[in-house]
């Protein structure tokens, strides 16, 4: 492989930002909701599994009574 130069490397670095489509400020909100959306339901479901599996094993063990 050729080595570039620093000139012709800045130039290559400019045409690919040239490339690139930015999201839209609605894009990227609807994104964030989705994300942290998604994330409340995640936590809220392993929270009441976690819930449901230790009340399983305090029943087993025989600590609930």
């Amino acid at each position: 492989m050729s080595k570039t130069n620093p000139a012709q490397f800045v130039r290559q670095v400019r045409q690919e930002l040239k490339r690139i489509t930015w999201a839209t400020r609605k894009e990227t909100l609807f994104a964030t909701i989705s994300v942290l959306s998604m994330a409340v339901i995640a936590s809220l479901f392993f929270f009441l599994v976690d819930l449901l599996l230790s009340n399983i094993v305090e029943i087993v063990l025989g600590f609930g009574s």
